[in-house]
């Protein structure tokens, strides 16, 4: 991640918090917080930190996905606990809930919007316009290529490949010495954050098992359990003894199927290795991180808009999470790709074919 600078110190003896609250399409998912006023001392006051309210929009998955939104959130909390900063989420239960709900935020004054996910890029953008004077961060979108290029929004982006790519290749090695001969992914929809997973994740297989032959489906869902663990049936009945879910919530279906036919599960997004022992590992992103920095930016008056973060595995913003003991074996060589995918000497590809 971009190196950060040293906090703008601003004097002062306190701040007071000013709550704020009007309606939205979504519901609050926490509520706002603020500063109370310090008094003085005999001795000199510390420089206090400037004050900042950001507000977080849900895409329909939630944040009962453990993943996606769920990460968001918990960069959010921690702005709230490191940085002092006042916070408040709404969720959205459909898309047509995202202009509101962006608007919201941004008519109430908070001094960064942040839009979770690529399916709210459009919203993202045209809020941005109406609201010039507001910051917006969005997750998984290419500020540059937003409809008007709007100078006020940040994109935050991930190299999903490379952490597929890891959990692929981990999945490979496994599936050889477990005489496995497929493998499998069931993505939500078939949008880029979704494809960067599966094609890398496809390529890592490959590349550590040149025989293993690999399934894909997609459940155009992120939130009915169902529907994932339908597909991820259908995918073990045809062989597949590693399923990799790229579905938020609904892929969480795709996992107990996993593990109810006593097969080998990989998680997204955040480490879902409590799941179960049938989790041999997660692929990760670290979006927590990004909502934190972004906050961080904010606050030290260092946002710049137009223009995007890049989070990957050479900047720890990408890569697993926690090795089951079924996998456990394969650490060394799962750390000489690790090396490999930070120098560049490895570059998975991002499209699925």
């Amino acid at each position: 991640m971009r190196a950060r600078s040293t906090r703008q110190a601003i004097a002062a003896i306190g701040a007071a918090g000013i709550l704020i609250f009007a309606a939205g399409c979504g519901s609050d998912d926490d509520n706002d917080s603020g500063s109370a006023s310090s008094g003085t001392t005999s001795t000199a006051a510390a420089p206090a930190k400037k004050a900042v309210k950001v507000g977080l929009v849900t895409d329909i998955g939630g944040l009962n996905d453990r993943s996606f939104n769920s990460l968001a959130n918990k960069g959010l909390e921690d702005a709230k606990a490191q940085l002092g900063a006042t916070t408040r989420v709404l969720t959205s239960k459909s898309n047509a809930d995202y202009v509101p709900n962006l608007s919201t935020l941004a008519q109430q004054k908070y001094d960064l919007v942040v839009g979770v996910g690529f399916l709210m890029a459009d919203a993202v953008g045209t809020v941005a316009k109406k609201f010039p004077d507001t910051k917006f961060a969005v997750i998984d979108v290419d500020a540059t290529g937003l409809k008007g290029k709007p100078a006020n929004v940040e994109g935050l982006l991930f190299k999903e490949q490379q952490s597929g790519y890891l959990a692929g290749y981990l999945a490979g090695l496994y599936a050889k010495d477990n005489n496995i001969t497929t493998i499998s992914s069931v993505g939500g929809q078939k949008i880029p954050p979704v494809d960067h997973y599966i094609a890398g994740y496809q390529a890592g297989a490959k590349a550590a098992n040149p025989s293993i032959k690999t399934l894909n489906g997609y459940s155009q869902d992120f939130v009915d359990q169902a529907k994932c663990k339908e597909i991820a049936l259908s995918q073990i009945a045809r062989g597949s003894g590693v399923v990799f879910q790229v579905a938020g919530q609904c892929g969480l279906g795709a996992l107990d199927a996993a593990k109810e036919k006593g097969k080998q599960g990989v998680g997204v997004d955040a480490d879902q290795a409590y799941l179960g022992d049938h989790i041999l590992t997660s692929a990760v992103k670290k979006v927590d991180v990004a909502v934190f920095d972004t906050v961080k930016q904010v606050q030290d008056d260092k946002f710049t808009g137009g223009v995007n973060t890049t989070f990957e595995v050479a900047n720890d913003g990408a890569g697993i999470g926690k090795v089951s003991a079924a996998g456990s074996k394969y650490q060394a060589q799962l750390d000489d790709v690790t090396a490999k995918l930070k120098d560049g000497s490895v570059e998975p590809p991002d499209t699925v074919k």
